[in-house]
């Protein structure tokens, strides 16, 4: 028995081109908890219930459900279960640096695979750090980062492509236009754009590796991995927002503040 129920946001997830079921589960189940329709500290069905109720499999279920520990949205306390956050996340504090440059150390580059490049819908966690609304298009840019023949990170980008935001003006099509290329998105805009993007601010947490993922970069599904969600602004508004997981083969990590 939990305390919420299902009902009331239950039913069968459509299927959208270019999303994963596991990003349109998160969906469901962010907007639930930012309507309160899921109210904060209350414990969340289990993932067999709530896979009946969107009618997509336990797996995926469970994928969203990390991506929610993740973005701050869950908690998980062991031996009871899954709760909705007592409060929605903040931003944490950041300097803007693109991701192959803090992974790189002297004399050992890293290398990209880029892995896809495609449209789709913002998601609920994507929308707002982008500027978009939920389900306006936007650009996902997916890379695996390596360093000396080992993967080291899985990286997603987000830009906004919707008329009217700060992603979808000339100048940033532009700065996109040639294609992913060698560099990841940030790598591009900040060569095209420059002094306007800022401030930047990111978050750092710890989770595990999952099952699609893990297949990426060469891991256990429950090995542990460092997550970066990183959030660019231009102009004052919301534009650029990756998450980047790190591997405990990267060695340590500087954070640098400014």
């Amino acid at each position: 028995m939990t305390d919420n129920d299902v009902r009331p946001w239950a039913g069968p997830l459509r299927n959208q081109p270019g999303l994963p079921l596991r990003v349109a589960a998160y969906s469901r189940i962010a907007e639930a908890i930012r309507r309160g329709t899921l109210r904060p500290g209350s414990l969340l069905p289990t993932e067999t219930e709530l896979g009946t109720a969107m009618e997509v499999s336990r797996t995926v279920v469970r994928e969203a459900l990390m991506l929610l520990e993740e973005d701050g949205l869950v908690r998980a306390k062991r031996g009871v279960g899954r709760f909705v956050s007592e409060s929605l996340p903040r931003l944490g504090v950041e300097r803007i640096q693109p991701f192959e440059d803090l992974l790189a150390i002297p004399d050992h580059p890293v290398s990209l695979e880029r892995i896809q490049a495609v449209r789709q819908p913002a998601s609920e966690f994507i929308a707002p750090g982008i500027g978009a609304e939920m389900d306006q298009e936007c650009l996902l840019w997916e890379t695996v980062i390596s360093r000396d023949g080992e993967k080291i990170a899985h990286l997603q980008e987000h830009i906004s492509t919707h008329p009217g935001t700060p992603g979808g003006r000339e100048d940033v099509a532009a700065a996109l236009a040639v294609g992913p290329g060698s560099g990841t998105m940030l790598t591009a805009l900040t060569a095209a754009l420059g002094p306007t993007l800022g401030p930047g601010r990111c978050d750092i947490g710890l989770t595990t590796a999952g099952p699609s993922r893990a297949k990426l970069l060469d891991l256990r599904g429950t090995d542990s991995v460092m997550v970066l969600t990183q959030y660019v602004q231009r102009d004052g508004a919301p534009f650029y927002l990756a998450k980047c997981l790190v591997t405990a083969r990267a060695g340590h990590l500087s954070v640098r503040q400014s």
